[in-house]
């Protein structure tokens, strides 16, 4: 019995260390808050791990804003024609700005308006029935967004001068191209490196070889001893970086004489004449907008 087991068994013995080998090899899933927990391979000398925060202050290069006509009549259609005609000519001035300069949305709403009465508390109510209508309103908005901020201040003039029932608040917003991002991403891993530079030399240490370079700065937040993976918001100083800004505008030495009498408004339907526009300019300064970004830069210690 032993000669014809013998050779079958020594054989699964020796598969088993083969199979157990890698799952050996495998690095358990983590828990947070485990008492032990295996560290990111590039720890397992010694290292420093520096993450660079940047910020800049760029002007806003997007603004926006809206604004209302509105028209009553006794009907639907001509309401509706009406708050059309109101805008048709604003918004043919400013299509000639081209679609790079400003971008024109235009919406059309009816509403009915009821028969009122009071009831026998004195309140007044609506006769919400079809056959109590008494008029229409209709509403046209234009909706603009202004991608080229230097021609804001004669944009927003022109809708002024255009005598809309209404005007909404002019809203600004930054839009970095790529080329701000990508310089704004190499300043802030030069941070990182200058970081540790400054922290070996505190420490007596010698910076070695990079060992992880991460964009998005999460590998500077692992926290080993918390039980990792365990990411937490980074409590640094964001560096300033320089940037060249124009900003446009000049200070008046002397009081202005007093302004000219303003122009009249335009007819329903014409567009603003050119001494309407101007006599409706109001300073409009876009404002800074803060941008920042992160880098995660890992050195081996020597």
């Amino acid at each position: 019995m032993r000669a014809r087991f013998g050779l079958p068994l020594m054989a699964a013995l020796a598969v088993i260390p083969a199979l157990t080998t890698p799952a050996a090899a495998q690095t358990p899933p983590a828990t947070i808050g485990q008492q032990y927990v295996p560290a990111p391979w590039w720890m397992r000398d010694p290292v420093i791990a520096s993450i660079g925060h940047v910020r800049v202050e760029l002007q806003a290069n997007r603004a926006g804003f809206s604004a209302t006509f509105q028209t009553v009549d006794r009907s639907v259609a001509d309401a509706s024609r009406k708050a059309a005609d109101q805008v048709r000519a604003l918004s043919q001035t400013l299509a000639a700005y081209g679609v790079d300069t400003v971008r024109v949305e235009t919406s059309l709403t009816t509403q009915p308006l009821y028969d009122q009465y009071r009831d026998e508390n004195g309140v007044l109510r609506d006769n919400t029935r079809a056959d109590r209508i008494e008029r229409y309103q209709a509403q046209a908005t234009v909706s603009l967004t202004i991608r080229d901020v230097r021609q804001l201040e004669r944009i927003y003039a022109t809708v002024v001068a255009s005598q809309p029932n209404s005007i909404g608040q002019v809203y600004f917003s930054l839009e970095p191209d790529n080329v701000a991002k990508s310089n704004l991403a190499r300043e802030a891993v030069r941070d990182a490196a200058s970081r540790a530079r400054a922290a070996a030399e505190g420490a007596g240490a010698t910076l070695g070889a990079v060992r992880v370079i991460d964009p998005t700065g999460r590998a500077c937040q692992t926290d080993v001893l918390a039980g990792w993976p365990s990411y937490g918001a980074g409590a640094s100083q964001a560096t300033t970086v320089d940037e060249d800004i124009v900003v446009s505008g000049s200070r008046m030495a002397f009081a202005p004489p007093p302004p000219p009498a303003p122009p009249a408004p335009p007819a329903p339907g014409q567009a603003p004449s050119e001494a309407q526009i101007e006599a409706a300019r109001l300073a409009l300064q876009p404002p800074l907008q803060t941008l920042t970004d992160q880098a995660c830069v890992v050195y081996g210690l020597d």
